[in-house]
């Protein structure tokens, strides 16, 4: 199954598995050192480095995985803000309190909340996405259920600099 990411997102993840790939010359590296140590049977830092090793080639897969699967979508090219897509940002406020917030609607390895940038998998995004401005949506998040009012939408899509060569 596709996943939607922004290409900032894209970027980042590629930018990851780039710098992991480059770490494999010196785990090779620590693991023939450890290697020199004798005994492999008792040998700890033989041990930590083949573990150091292996979780680094996990994560390498894992991300090799995610840039796969993904569906990139660029919020700048989107023609319409009638409603809560995949890459939008929107200001909500929340019924109850009055609180308002900023938040924009990006893919599940984008995601962070100090940033306002929620993920569309999440009970908050998946509340949101397909509604039109001045509903109102009900959502149930893991506190319960809240109502927020979608009160503005609109793009605020900045690629952060982030730029990654091709392989």
């Amino acid at each position: 199954m596709r996943r939607p990411i922004t290409p900032r997102g894209y970027a980042a993840l590629r930018a990851e598995l780039k710098r992991l790939k480059s770490m494999r010359p010196e785990l090779s590296r620590a693991i023939e050192v450890a290697r020199g140590h004798g005994d492999l049977s008792e040998n700890g830092d033989y041990d930590a480095a083949k573990e150091k090793s292996a979780m680094t080639e996990a994560k390498i897969r894992d991300l090799e995985t995610k840039l796969t699967m993904a569906d990139v979508i660029d919020p700048r090219k989107l023609q319409s803000f009638e409603n809560v897509v995949f890459g939008v940002s929107v200001l909500i406020e929340d019924v109850d309190s009055g609180e308002q917030r900023r938040l924009t609607i990006v893919g599940a390895d984008e995601s962070d909340v100090e940033r306002g940038w929620i993920s569309i998998e999440s009970p908050l995004g998946r509340g949101l996405i397909g509604k039109p401005g001045g509903e109102i949506a009900r959502v149930q998040l893991p506190g319960g259920s809240r109502e927020f009012e979608i009160r503005e939408i609109y793009v605020d899509y900045q690629d952060d600099g982030v730029v990654v060569e091709e392989d």
